[in-house]
């Protein structure tokens, strides 16, 4: 099995960072909060990001709709429940 790392600190592969995108992760920040990939030394926060801009995320999806400030919105209100769970 060839395993492809993209956060060594952590051992977190591509697959598992792809995997945390399906399941609804649209920021590294939401990466970090899954797996804690990039949250150590931070050399694989671009290659997350890079991951990342290649899939499908709702707030992308309402940017490119013309729809900014609802993104916008979206993404406020993802920080704000992140940041209470953490909290919790």
């Amino acid at each position: 099995m060839n395993r492809v790392y993209v956060c060594s600190c952590f051992a977190v592969t591509e697959k598992q960072v792809k995997e945390h995108a399906e399941a609804g992760a649209c920021t590294p920040r939401q990466i970090a909060s899954a797996c804690k990939a990039g949250t150590d030394c931070g050399s694989c926060v671009r290659r997350i990001q890079a991951i990342l801009g290649r899939g499908n995320c709702p707030r992308r999806e309402l940017v490119d709709q013309g729809m900014p400030a609802l993104a916008a919105e979206l993404a406020s209100v993802e920080d704000l429940a992140e940041d209470l769970s953490e909290a919790a």
